[in-house]
C-alpha cells in the first residue's frame, strides 16, 4: 500500500455532495481508502473560459495498492461517473480529480506526471495539501 495525495475541485451542480461522492466511490477501489480529508475552500477559477461559477476544493490522503496509472484510470472512471464530460480545458466541471503526489514516485510519462504538475503555483491547491500532510 502507497501513500498517496489527491485534489479535487468542482463548480458546477451540488458541489459538496459531488465532492461526497467522489470520496465514496474513491473509497470502492480496490485496496484503497481515503484516510483524511481536508476542508473544503472556495476558490475562484482559474484560466479556462470567463463566467464560470466558483470552485469548491479539497484534498485527500489516501493508500492504494493501485499502479500510478491504476489508480489515475479509476479516477477518470470516476469523474466519468458523476458525470463530467469532456469540454474546454480548464473549463466548468461537475468533478476534477488529480493525483498531487503518489508516494516518492516522480513520473513523467504521456498522460500522467507526478508530482502534479502544477502542485507548487496553485494555492488552492497547497492550502488543503497542507492540511492531509
Amino acid at each position: 500500500m502507497v501513500t498517496c495525495y489527491l485534489g479535487v475541485g468542482s463548480n458546477l451542480g451540488n458541489r459538496r455532495k459531488n465532492i461526497k461522492e467522489a470520496v465514496r466511490k474513491i473509497n470502492l477501489l480496490k485496496n484503497t481508502r481515503v484516510l483524511k480529508q481536508s476542508r473544503l475552500i472556495l476558490t475562484n477559477p482559474v484560466g479556462g473560459p470567463g463566467g464560470q461559477p466558483k470552485f469548491l476544493n479539497a484534498a485527500f490522503k489516501i493508500k492504494t495498492g493501485l499502479t500510478p496509472f491504476g489508480l489515475l484510470k479509476a479516477l477518470k472512471n470516476i469523474e466519468k461517473q458523476l458525470g463530467r464530460l469532456t469540454s474546454v480545458r480548464n473549463g466548468p466541471r461537475k468533478i476534477d480529480l488529480d493525483i498531487l503526489l503518489y508516494g516518492d514516485k516522480i513520473i513523467d510519462r504521456k498522460g500522467l506526471i507526478i508530482p502534479h504538475p502544477r502542485l507548487f503555483t496553485r494555492d488552492f491547491v497547497i492550502r488543503p495539501l497542507i492540511e492531509v500532510i
